[in-house]
C-alpha cells in the first residue's frame, strides 16, 4: 500500500471554470518517465494484432489502462480472456491471483503473462494453503469440520480456490457474495461457513444482507494457536471469518465518513464491501467495483459523492464525470502499491518480448490445482443471478 499525506486537489470542471464545484481527489501519479514508451507500447500492440489480448483491472494506472482491450474487475477480465480463444497471449494488467484465474479459465493453447511478477495482493497473501489446511485440521479436532462449507473470495490464490473445491465449497465475488453464502448455508442442515480471506466482506455480507448477528461471526487468526478460538466458539459460530483484509479498503475509517459529511454538504458516501463494518454501516451505498462505477455513471449532474475504494478508479471516475463532485473518502493518498507495479515500462518490456517471440512472466497453474479450482469456480457460475 502506498500512502502520502497531501492537501486536497480540486480537479474537473471546478478547476477549469473557476467554480467551487469539482473533485476532491488527493494526489496524482507522475507521467511516464520516458515519453517514447507510449509509442513503443502502441507499436508492439499493433505488431501483435489479434494474437494478444490485453486486460486492465479498474485499479490500474491510466498509462496502462490506455492499452487495455477490456477493463473490469478480476473475474470479468478472466471470463473475457476465456471468451477470446483466438488470442495466443493474454497480458493481464492486474495482480498475481487474477492472472492465475485467467490461466485456469483460458484454453491450454493460450499463455497468460503478468508484466511484473511482484504484482501480488496483500489480502490473498494473508491466507496461505498450509495455514488453511492447519485451520481445517483444527476444525476437525473440534468436531465441526463436517458442518463447514468453505467459501473463498475471488481475491485469493489458485490453491485456496482449489482447497474450497476439494472441500465442497465455492468461490464468490463482491457482487455475488450474498448468493454464495445463501448457497453455502443450504449445503448442510447445520451449516457454518469458513470465509476466506477477507473478514470484512464476509462479515458485511452475513450481517447486512443475510441478517446474521455480529455474535454469529468469529475471526480465525492463523497466527494464533487454534485460530485463537475455543471449540465451543467454533461450534456456536455460523461464520468463521479468516483474519484477512484489503490493505487499501481497510484504511477507511468511520471518522473519514464523518469528516467528509462535514466538508461536503449533501454528499452521498459510496463504499466497497471490503471496507470495515463501521464504515459500511455509516455509508449510504455499498457495492462492488462495478456497482460503484454504474452508480456514478447513472447519477445526476450536481450530485456529490465520497467514494471509498482504490484511488486510481476514483480519479478516473472524477475525470469522466466533471459535472459531479466526486471526493476520495480519505484525505490520505492510498494507491494499491502492488497493482501499481504494472507500469508502462513493465508493460512495454512484456509486449516487446512477445513481439520477438519470447514469452516472459508466464503464469501457469498446475493441473491438479486447476482441476479443483475450476470446481469451486463452476459452483459459483452455477449460482442464480441476482
Amino acid at each position: 500500500m502506498t500512502t502520502t499525506d497531501l492537501p486536497l486537489l480540486v480537479l474537473g470542471r471546478g478547476a477549469d471554470q473557476g467554480s467551487e464545484k469539482g473533485v476532491d481527489c488527493p494526489g496524482s501519479l507522475p507521467a511516464a518517465s520516458d515519453p517514447d514508451l507510449v509509442a513503443r507500447a502502441r507499436a508492439a500492440k499493433a505488431a501483435l494484432g489479434d494474437r494478444v489480448f490485453v486486460l486492465g483491472h479498474h485499479y490500474q494506472r491510466d498509462e496502462v489502462i490506455e492499452f487495455a482491450d477490456v477493463t473490469g474487475d478480476s473475474f470479468k477480465l478472466a471470463r473475457e480472456a476465456a471468451a477470446r480463444p483466438e488470442a495466443e497471449y493474454v497480458v493481464f494488467c492486474g495482480v498475481h491471483f487474477m492472472a492465475e484465474s485467467a490461466d485456469i479459465l483460458t484454453a491450454s493453447s493460450q499463455q497468460v503473462v503478468l508484466p511484473d511478477l511482484a504484482a501480488g495482493c496483500s489480502m490473498a497473501d494473508m491466507a496461505r494453503l498450509a495455514q488453511v489446511e492447519d485451520a481445517w485440521d483444527a476444525l476437525e479436532d473440534a468436531g465441526v469440520a463436517s458442518s463447514v462449507v468453505p467459501v473463498t473470495y475471488m481475491n485469493s490464490s489458485a490453491d485456496i480456490k482449489a482447497f474450497c473445491g476439494r472441500h465442497g465449497g465455492a468461490v464468490c465475488t463482491s457482487s455475488n457474495a450474498q448468493v454464495a453464502l445463501e448457497w453455502a448455508f443450504e449445503q448442510r442442515p447445520d451449516a457454518k461457513v469458513l470465509f476466506l480471506p477477507d473478514q470484512h466482506l464476509g462479515r458485511n455480507t452475513a450481517v447486512l444482507q443475510l441478517g446474521l448477528g455480529l455474535d454469529d461471526c468469529v475471526v480465525w487468526d492463523p497466527h494464533r494457536p487454534d485460530g485463537g478460538l475455543t471449540a465451543d466458539e467454533l461450534r456456536d459460530a455460523r461464520m468463521i471469518l479468516w483474519k484477512g483484509h484489503c490493505s487499501v479498503h481497510g484504511r477507511f475509517s468511520a471518522s473519514c465518513v464523518d469528516d467528509v459529511r462535514e466538508r461536503i454538504p449533501g454528499v452521498q458516501v459510496l463504499v466497497h464491501p471490503e471496507c470495515r463494518h463501521d464504515v459500511v454501516t455509516k455509508a449510504d451505498l455499498v457495492g462492488s467495483t462495478e456497482f460503484i462505477i454504474k452508480t456514478v455513471e447513472s447519477a445526476p449532474a450536481e450530485s456529490a459523492w465520497a467514494i471509498g475504494t482504490e484511488l486510481n478508479l476514483v480519479q478516473r471516475l472524477a475525470k469522466a464525470h466533471p459535472d459531479q463532485q466526486i471526493a476520495f473518502l480519505d484525505k490520505t493518498v492510498c494507491y494499491c502499491s502492488t497493482m501499481n507495479r504494472i507500469d508502462l515500462p513493465h508493460f512495454v518490456w512484456a509486449m516487446e518480448n512477445l513481439v520477438e517471440g519470447h514469452v516472459v512472466n508466464r503464469i501457469r497453474v498446475d493441473p491438479e490445482t486447476e482441476k479443483w479450482a475450476k470446481v469451486a469456480l463452476q459452483r459459483m457460475l452455477d449460482l442464480p443471478a441476482r
